[in-house]
């Protein structure tokens, strides 16, 4: 028998039936173990072997802030809650990608104890980039929906499609290692760019249209390139500039008030195809 074999864990806490925090022998560093029914009649002191058949996963925080963080919400959030959290971050991890950043750990049980205070209190939760969310995050937002079955029936909730917007932003946070609070600024930055577009140009652009689609996956990317400061070449640039001013000086506008919000310069040639993609929506609108 290996060590790892040998080795045993013991259970310091049970968050939920299928979530435990275990200490690793030696090193004495708090471990996640999960797994179908391995917190079921358990109790702190109790062991499990490493080799335990039911332990599906495991995982340990490794930077130390979060470490820290993470104890301060085990210590003010309701168990239950952060278990139904590692489970969710799980079926991240195994239908995305495993590479995700570690505050999610941190984030979604605080966001989550949130949501259900909100909810059992009768209170609203308005989210203004619902649209928006569904429509760039469509593979976040397919997972979040399962989340959100989890969760009801882990407590008993119905979770309205506002509040599944929202663990959808944390799902993209988690696997694009964007903070929460970038996530939401930019989806408003795009709203805000598509009503700009309405507004000069008097017309109202449909939410349910291809077209509508195609314009705000093209601002997400070029919102994301212009942050990471990625340089694209336009070749149009200058045939852009002279046969469609109209649309190049709206698309200038546009990369104002991208450039003031997101503290960034945004290069000429980005402008170009903004430029291309209004005079595109344009002209399909009535």
């Amino acid at each position: 028998m290996s060590r790892e074999q040998e080795k045993t864990y013991a259970i310091t806490r049970v968050l939920n039936h299928n979530v435990v925090l275990v200490e690793e022998p030696g090193t004495k560093l708090e471990i996640v173990l999960l797994g179908k029914g391995i917190g079921f009649g358990a109790k702190p002191g109790n062991t499990i072997p490493a080799h335990d058949p039911r332990v599906e996963k495991r995982f340990r925080l490794e930077n130390e802030s979060h470490q820290k963080q993470y104890q301060t919400i085990l210590s003010q959030v309701d168990p239950a809650v952060v278990g139904i959290a590692e489970e969710i971050i799980a079926l991240i991890a195994s239908e995305i990608t495993p590479q995700l950043n570690e505050h999610v750990h941190v984030a979604l049980p605080d966001h989550i104890q949130f949501a259900i205070y909100r909810l059992r209190n009768g209170m609203e939760i308005v989210n203004p980039f619902l649209f928006e969310i569904q429509t760039l995050y469509t593979k976040e937002y397919t997972l979040a929906k399962r989340a959100a079955d989890m969760i009801k029936k882990a407590f008993d909730l119905d979770i309205p499609d506002s509040e599944i917007g929202f663990l959808a932003l944390h799902i993209h946070s988690a696997i694009s290692y964007l903070p929460v609070k970038k996530a939401v600024q930019f989806t408003n930055v795009i709203s805000e760019l598509v009503s700009m577009i309405e507004q000069r140009t008097d017309r109202t652009i449909e939410r349910s249209t291809v077209d509508y689609v195609r314009l705000i996956t093209h601002l997400r990317f070029a919102v994301e390139r212009i942050r990471q400061q990625k340089t694209i070449h336009n070749p149009l640039l200058d045939r852009v500039k002279t046969t469609i001013p109209e649309a190049y000086e709206l698309a200038s506008e546009l990369a104002a008030y991208i450039s003031n919000r997101l503290e960034v310069t945004v290069p000429e040639d980005e402008v170009g195809y903004m430029a291309l993609h209004v005079y595109r929506l344009l002209q399909q609108q009535p």
